[in-house]
């Protein structure tokens, strides 16, 4: 559980919104089936350690997921509600990019991270190595993590 210390300790004095991307982090991602999310597998280590991460009083952990089609919204929803419902239903942050058009997922993440106004610790974890580089490059202070931090 190195990600449930790592959350614990070091950010044990700060008030933290932590943001969890979907695809490929609590969910497999099957290139040959992208659209098909109600049927993805749940990586259930990753979720129980997410799991216990919400149980940290200073953590509020949200979902950060992109989307192509506006339909694959409640896809997601049910699913979380199924396999992740820790995840309360108001932190989740699902973003179409049928509804949001012209801005890559990376962008997407990045826009939405770079309006949120508070005084809290940003935490992004995520498994694109595209959208950690694109947010990594923001002016705001957003920590970065890659899914491998869930894994001991």
């Amino acid at each position: 559980m190195h990600f449930y210390e790592l959350m614990k300790e070091k950010y044990k004095d700060k008030q933290v919104l932590l943001f969890v991307d979907m695809d490929g982090v609590i969910a497999s991602y099957d290139f040959g089936r992208p659209l098909d999310f109600k049927n993805k597998r749940p990586l259930k280590t990753n979720i129980e350690t997410l799991r216990k991460v919400s149980e940290l009083e200073n953590i509020n952990l949200n979902i950060l997921s992109i989307c192509r089609k506006d339909y694959q919204i409640q896809e997601k929803n049910e699913w979380l509600d199924m396999y992740a419902p820790y995840f309360k239903k108001e932190n989740r942050n699902i973003i179409s990019k049928e509804t949001v058009t012209g801005y890559s997922s990376a962008e997407l993440k990045l826009n939405f991270l770079e309006s949120i106004d508070t005084d809290k610790t940003i935490i992004m974890l995520d498994d694109d190595n595209k959208v950690l580089d694109v947010i990594s490059k923001s002016d705001k202070e957003i920590i970065l993590y890659q899914d491998s931090e869930l894994i001991d």
